[in-house]
């Protein structure tokens, strides 16, 4: 009995050793296990969204491995691990298509391809939104960010402290809400962090250190 093979490529975006790979993997070994479907190698890689595929080594050598092998499908644990830059994305996406390779999404539990290794005709509206919706995030947060900032001054309130003064727990909490939560999600650096939310990356490398709980 042919039995389906596989890749996997897993990435977090931070290139220190606060993020890790080892979830996703752990989550599409167990996937694979579960269909039956023999994975012939791991792809890991330590990278932003919000590069330019062709800046992303370990993505091009699991799609030249995929195409040269003929591998049946490439499993993700979420659509955004290829990017969060929607052309970028779908670039890819055609790329392992006109080879007929299919791609597993785990979080959005979808195939790209059906038994016959044709798309759906809803495979590339799917696609554009969830790209699209990956690539909004990101700007939404900036204009929360600045929203956020600038009515926080015009209420009177000033950003930074006076010297020698200690803000509480509780006032950093509210202060920086956005950026604690950018913190405790995978998708960002602390330098992307410190970029979108406006604060320096000591700020954030404080803010880490209180409130980081991944």
């Amino acid at each position: 009995m042919y039995m389906k093979t596989a890749v996997i490529y897993a990435r977090v975006s931070s290139t220190t050793d606060r993020q890790s790979t080892t979830r996703q993997v752990n989550d599409l070994t167990s996937y694979a296990e579960f269909a039956k479907i023999r994975v012939l190698r791991v792809y890991e890689e330590k990278a932003s969204g919000a590069k330019k595929n062709s800046e992303r080594p370990i993505l091009q050598d699991c799609i030249d491995f995929s195409v040269q092998n003929m591998v049946d499908v490439v499993l993700i644990s979420e659509l955004s691990r290829l990017g969060r830059n929607t052309f970028e994305l779908l670039s890819t996406v055609q790329k392992l298509i006109e080879a007929k390779i299919n791609i597993y999404f785990q979080k959005e539990q979808f195939y790209l391809l059906d038994e016959n290794k044709k798309p759906s005709l809803f495979t590339p509206i799917l696609i554009t939104v969830l790209g699209t919706a990956a690539q909004l995030e990101r700007e939404n947060i900036q204009y929360r960010l600045n929203s956020g900032r600038a009515q926080f001054i015009n209420n009177g309130g000033k950003l930074g402290r006076k010297p020698g003064s200690v803000k509480s727990k509780a006032k950093k909490e509210q202060e920086y809400a956005e950026v604690i939560k950018l913190l405790n999600k995978e998708y960002y650096t602390l330098k992307e962090i410190a970029k979108l939310s406006g604060v320096s990356i000591s700020t954030v490398q404080r803010l880490k250190k209180e409130f980081y709980v991944g």
